[in-house]
């Protein structure tokens, strides 16, 4: 008898539940499909073979198969995730048998995400392979059964948890933060709308909320910020969580006695509201609170209320990583602030100086545009400390500084090289606007007012960048054309030569 006339025929492949298993098996690896051919076609009444998610679904969209069979070894889960996950969820629930390397167990839990699927942990040589999934057939592969009632609730508790805590990868922005975990919990059965409440600059601000409706907040509030001031603040249960500290349940809106509240909120399809206050760092003030807006009135269960504990908690986490990151980037800001300026006049360092003229002859190179350096110092300077003594000789620092940078453009960069030595890094600028811009600067600060001392003077070097010059010649050089200036008699400007 064939099998076109409906008997089992056992030679072709296993026979379960008065149907032929077909299998499609999914791997991108030639050699492993034909070795998975080999070892387990005699399982199946039909084994088709697809090296992609793509081929497999154009497969399945022609034929459906009894049994898809994903071989997760040479995929990767950043990059085919979600094309393998659509396989899944396409399955509606059918048998789908999972080979996963030990190595990477981070595709369970993905792929569980888009259906139900049963796994084997590899690697397997192709007797286990054969047998794995040969108990698997004859197992059937059954549906698993409806979940009850508690199992559903349960379930959707932990779906809950593991969103909120997903929302923890943007805790280095406190608003990013914000938005992801009312994202989640308005995910919740039952819930229509989430927001969160943040104590900070001395009061309390609506920093995000989430929901299936229009529903807006801060209209029914009365006020968008300093939510501490508002005239519902003791009516509502999220303003009233952060002001008081206390766990808020309101069942029934017309208990807060402000009937026009209840009737916007019930124009929005809320029944019940719920304020959950943010514990803060030690004692004091709540940083904020949760405030879940239910479409009905509903009871809870103890792991429920748990859970109102733990989101409270996970979001004061949350809040303090965002201040930390803000902290450690204002501190990084400062550390790279004092190591890349002079403490003395505030322009560039040396070093940073140095690191700037690489960065600006790489631009000048790349985009074929003329890149001066001027250098100059202070004649005679160690005359003014002498005379005058270290804090005059500092003002005259500060006080030269200040005046080139009035000068500068905002592309230029001023940089204290030495004790009285400067660079000035002029992009955009060839030798003989670099001859100008020197003459410029060297008039003003003979001009300059030095409080404590006589007028002082400066003289200064000027070069263009060569086709191939590196930075340390520019600088030779630009150093050479000072020195001659210094011999001319200061106060004057040299070109530097080729």
């Amino acid at each position: 008898m064939s099998q076109q006339d409906g008997a089992p025929d056992h030679a072709s492949g296993l026979y379960v539940g008065g149907l032929y298993v077909s299998g499609l098996y999914v791997n991108p690896a030639g050699q492993r499909r034909a070795a998975f051919k080999e070892a387990c076609a005699g399982l199946f009444g039909q084994l088709r073979v697809a090296d992609s998610a793509q081929q497999a679904a154009a497969y399945l969209a022609r034929e459906p198969a009894g049994l898809l069979v994903l071989d997760l070894e040479r995929f990767e889960l950043g990059l085919d995730l979600a094309a393998l996950g659509e396989l899944v969820a396409a399955r509606g629930g059918a048998p789908v048998f999972v080979l996963c390397p030990f190595t990477n167990a981070r595709w369970l839990p993905s792929l569980m995400a888009f259906g139900p699927i049963d796994y084997a942990i590899g690697p397997l040589d192709a007797p286990a392979l054969r047998a794995v999934l040969a108990e698997r057939l004859a197992r059937g592969f059954a549906r698993p059964a409806e979940p009850t009632p508690c199992e559903t609730g349960l379930h959707a508790l932990l779906a809950l948890r593991t969103a909120s805590q997903r929302a923890l990868e943007e805790s280095d922005d406190s608003l990013r933060f914000a938005e992801r975990l009312c994202e989640a919990l308005a995910g919740w059965p039952g819930v229509v709308h989430a927001a969160m409440f943040h104590l900070r600059d001395g009061d309390l601000h609506l920093e995000a909320e989430q929901g299936a409706t229009r529903l807006q907040l801060a209209p029914l509030l009365l006020r968008g910020d300093k939510l501490l001031h508002s005239p519902l603040r003791h009516a509502f249960p999220g303003l009233l969580a952060a002001a008081s500290g206390e766990f808020t349940l309101l069942d029934a809106l017309d208990k807060a006695g402000e009937p026009e509240l209840a009737a916007s909120l019930r124009g929005h399809g809320v029944e019940m509201v719920v304020g959950l206050p943010i514990p803060a760092q030690g004692p004091g003030a709540p940083r904020g609170s949760l405030c879940l807006l239910f479409g009905q009135a509903r009871m809870f269960s103890q792991a429920e209320l748990d859970a109102f504990g733990d989101l409270a908690r996970l979001a004061a986490f949350g809040l303090r990583m965002a201040e930390m990151a803000r902290e450690n980037e204002a501190l990084v800001g400062r550390v790279t602030h004092l190591a890349t300026t002079d403490a003395l006049t505030h322009v560039a360092n040396r070093r940073h100086g140095e690191a700037l003229l690489e960065q600006e002859i790489k631009r000048a190179r790349r985009y074929r545009l003329p890149l001066a350096l001027i250098g100059f110092d202070i004649d005679r300077f160690s005359n003014i400390n002498d005379t005058y003594g270290h804090p005059v000789g500092d003002i005259a620092l500060r006080t030269v500084a200040d005046t080139a940078k009035a000068l500068l453009r905002s592309s230029d960069v001023l940089v204290r090289s030495g004790g009285e030595e400067f660079l000035v890094i002029a992009p955009h600028t060839s030798a003989i606007d670099g001859l100008k811009m020197a003459e410029k600067l060297r008039a003003a600060i003979g001009q300059a007012e030095i409080p404590g001392c006589d007028h002082l003077t400066v003289s200064l070097g000027v070069a263009q960048l060569g086709e191939s010059e590196s930075g340390d010649s520019l600088a030779v050089r630009v150093n050479a054309a000072l020195a001659r200036a210094k011999r001319a008699g200061r106060n004057c400007v040299e070109l530097a030569m080729q």
